[in-house]
């Protein structure tokens, strides 16, 4: 997928949302492969209170590989992000189901 973007500069402080309508939080840095001419990645500040802020723990962004990003035009959207279930999550929830039962 091609960006279509005529100056760099668009891109920052665009509002990024995941493709399942989740608001993540804004571009804030583009990191380029100038071997290959090509965007890299996204750099994504993520809003307070969304649920990708509840997942990274309090981190201040991440990095969004360019495969992840599905369009950009007035917003970006990026593929959902989802965590892996760790094995602690995966106790707690037997737990939860084991409560109910």
């Amino acid at each position: 997928m091609a960006v279509t973007v005529k100056d760099v500069n668009e891109m920052f402080n665009k509002d990024v949302f995941t493709n399942k309508g989740s608001y993540v939080g804004k571009v804030k840095d583009v990191e380029f492969d100038l071997t290959k001419f090509k965007v890299r990645s996204l750099v994504i500040e993520v809003a307070k209170g969304t649920f990708l802020d509840k997942l990274i723990s309090g981190k201040r962004g991440i990095i969004v590989p360019y495969p992840t990003i599905q369009a950009v035009g007035d917003i970006v959207i990026i593929k959902h992000i989802s965590a892996a279930p760790t094995s602690e999550t995966e106790e707690v929830a037997a737990e939860e189901i084991e409560t109910e039962k």
